[in-house]
């Protein structure tokens, strides 16, 4: 077992439910990383896995060499919960995320490393691009969709996010640790739950940045491949991403009192069924 230094500038947490033939893929590809200047670590958090997860990751190959690597399991079911977990067991100075179907490019930890430096920012979002495992991309899968599928590509070069509304999404993102105590921890009422394909702990947490004044720095060069598996490039799957989106949006938006949709989803709808 590698000790854990006593100044480690990044911890990347992993957190997992039920993704064994996925999560294989990942940790093999973190082992991948070309290796910062500055130490860092890694977490996995098991989110009370009941497949073949927990075997995995007590197997060694996995493991990048020279890295310190914890295993932890939170039996509290979902996405929120087990980052917060994650944030218990970090001792980096910042808390770098990525999910459990993800490649991240080998110059992931050295481009997050440099803005780190260059700039100390309180949190840091980097590129995310998707990644067709099986088969190509259907032809009714146009570019607007793509977000759904957690592509986030669009704001160019390096600069500050300051806007509410600005996408941010948990697959690739850092932030400074210390903040949690002051900006709290990821809302457990909202993320995936198991099977249920909830969001917006993300986009929660980086608005409550932006409200009490925190920099966020966008990273383009720190990228992140998301896996889409077959079974996700269905038009129904994109019909309950819609309907999940809309009624997150418009309790946001309009209070819970609200049950209509942002308009925009609409259009988005109607071209994911066809015309």
């Amino acid at each position: 077992m590698i000790e854990t230094p006593d100044a480690v500038l990044i911890t990347v947490a992993l957190c997992t439910h039920n993704h064994a033939d996925r999560l294989q893929r990942s940790l093999s590809d973190l082992g991948k990383l070309l290796s910062p200047t500055q130490p860092w670590e890694l977490v996995v958090v098991d989110n009370a896995s009941s497949d073949e997860t927990p075997q995995l990751l007590a197997a060694a190959e996995w493991r990048p060499a020279n890295v310190p690597v914890r295993v932890v399991r939170e039996m509290k079911l979902g996405l929120s919960n087990a980052r917060n977990r994650a944030l218990q067991e970090a001792h980096g100075e910042y808390l770098l995320f990525v999910d459990d179907d993800e490649t991240a490019d080998s110059h992931w930890l050295q481009a997050y490393e440099a803005a780190i430096l260059a700039h100390r920012p309180d949190a840091l979002g980097g590129r995310i691009e998707v990644m067709f495992e099986h088969g190509e991309r259907p032809l009714w899968l146009q570019d607007e969709l793509l977000g759904f599928l957690g592509q986030l590509n669009q704001y160019g070069e390096a600069r500050w996010l300051t806007e509410p509304n600005t996408p941010f999404y948990g697959g690739n993102f850092a932030v400074r640790r210390e903040l949690f105590a002051s900006v709290g921890q990821f809302d457990p009422e909202l993320g995936r739950k198991g099977g249920i394909n909830d969001g917006g702990e993300d986009t929660d947490f980086y608005r409550r940045l932006l409200a009490g004044g925190y920099k966020v720095r966008w990273v383009p060069e720190a990228i992140i491949h998301h896996r889409i598996e077959a079974d996700k490039l269905r038009r129904d799957y994109f019909l309950e991403l819609h309907y999940r989106q809309g009624r997150m949006e418009g309790a946001r938006k309009r209070g819970e009192s609200s049950r209509m949709p942002p308009k925009y989803l609409f259009g988005q709808c109607a071209r994911a069924l066809g015309k």
